[in-house]
């Protein structure tokens, strides 16, 4: 028998990354013992979507395995988390992390960012739902007993009726065409609060739906396409 491979998790708190969490669990070949979370520590939030920090460690508690997190200052430039994640990661690799999993589905730029990180620290990056199709994973999703609600959309392409809503099949019938199924390329997140990955559903109530707009990345010469982008979000409660 192999001896199992030492890995860390990069945890979303979302429905990608309880599946691909999951399925990681499931492979003997992999001892997964830690989670690893991107925070905002001005606001006290999840970086991606705005989840509170008291639902993400609820969460991780209810999964059981050790948590580590990456604090972010309110507005990080790419430099600000470039350097926080190589103190990170070149710690995991003194604990002896030598493997680690990400819930990405299909988008090859975010893939090929994330594996080159981890090069000069000889640790592999695992993709479990890689190249999935997207309609066939959230039904699998919903099959294997998950629940989720939908917390931040992107305001271009869906309204704010969806944000708020679980994820369930008359979610996925009402998205309009072009909007991917499990939302890969950042039309919705997701909080992740029951299924066969935790001991116990996370309890939270629904607060206020949120407006929100974001300077719009430059490109390399100070330009960019449209100047802001807009987000609903929904603020769960502890």
């Amino acid at each position: 028998m192999t001896n199992k491979r030492k890995t860390y998790f990069n945890w979303s708190s979302g429905k990608d990354a309880s599946m691909a969490l999951y399925h990681m669990l499931q492979d003997d070949t992999f001892e997964v013992d830690k989670l690893l979370t991107s925070i905002n520590a001005h606001h006290n939030r999840v970086s991606m979507h705005g989840l509170r920090r008291e639902l993400l460690e609820a969460q991780v508690q209810s999964i059981g395995l050790k948590f580590q997190t990456i604090e972010l200052p309110e507005t990080p430039s790419m430099e600000d988390y470039a350097a926080v994640l190589t103190k990170t990661v070149e710690e995991l690799k003194a604990e002896g992390y030598t493997n680690c999993g990400f819930g990405d589905i299909f988008l090859e730029d975010l893939r090929a960012y994330r594996e080159e990180q981890l090069r000069p620290y000889s640790i592999k990056a695992h993709f479990p739902l890689w190249k999935r199709d997207t309609k066939e994973l959230i039904h699998e999703f919903i099959k294997l007993g998950f629940k989720a609600i939908v917390i931040c959309v992107t305001a271009d392409k869906l309204d704010e009726s969806f944000v708020g809503r679980v994820l369930d099949e008359s979610f996925i019938n009402d998205l309009p065409d072009g909007v991917d199924p499990c939302g890969e390329n950042g039309e919705f997140h997701t909080f992740c609060y029951d299924g066969p990955i935790f001991h116990k559903p996370i309890e939270f109530t629904i607060g206020e739906n949120v407006y929100k707009e974001y300077e719009a990345p430059k490109d390399d010469e100070g330009e960019s396409e449209v100047q802001k982008y807009g987000f609903w979000f929904c603020d769960l409660l502890p």
